[in-house]
């Protein structure tokens, strides 16, 4: 018979997140959403900017329903193999404790940094500084928990 979960782990470089049983994920990674479900097929994959949401079963011990949280992930990989899913992330943190004036902080200080025309580095720190930019807006967008910024 087959499990109705799958276990998912969350790790940044500086901590692991979450270790738990999930009936369902979906993931942001680079190139769009992608959802997870009990049985899913081997993958790698990379992981891009967005909200990881995950989906708990009911525990059959107590029937009570184990809802759904959400994170902000941010850079990585994502590996699906032997009913895990393994997310590690450069950054990710619970939505819940994302408040809408840091990430308004880190936008501005993302928008106004200025890198000069003849830095060897500039590609680098303008990738890097656009990735800042897409990171504070949707920081903003789910501790808002609106749709769009």
């Amino acid at each position: 018979m087959a499990s109705n979960t799958f276990r998912v782990k969350l790790v940044t470089p500086s901590a692991s997140l979450l270790d738990e049983s999930v009936e369902s994920a979906i993931v942001p990674l680079w190139d769009g959403l992608m959802g997870f479900l009990p049985g899913r097929a081997p993958i790698l994959g990379k992981l891009g900017c967005g909200e990881l949401q995950l989906t708990f079963g009911t525990d059959a011990k107590t029937k009570a329903n184990g809802g759904s949280t959400t994170y902000f992930v941010d850079g990585g990989v994502v590996r699906m193999a032997e009913g895990q899913l393994t997310i590690l992330a450069e950054r990710a943190a619970p939505v819940r404790e994302l408040v809408a004036a840091d990430a308004q902080a880190q936008l501005t200080k993302a928008t106004n940094d200025r890198i000069a025309l003849d830095d060897p580095n500039r590609d680098a720190k303008t990738d890097r500084r656009e990735r800042e930019i897409r990171a504070a807006k949707e920081k903003i967008r789910l501790a808002r928990g609106a749709k769009a910024v």
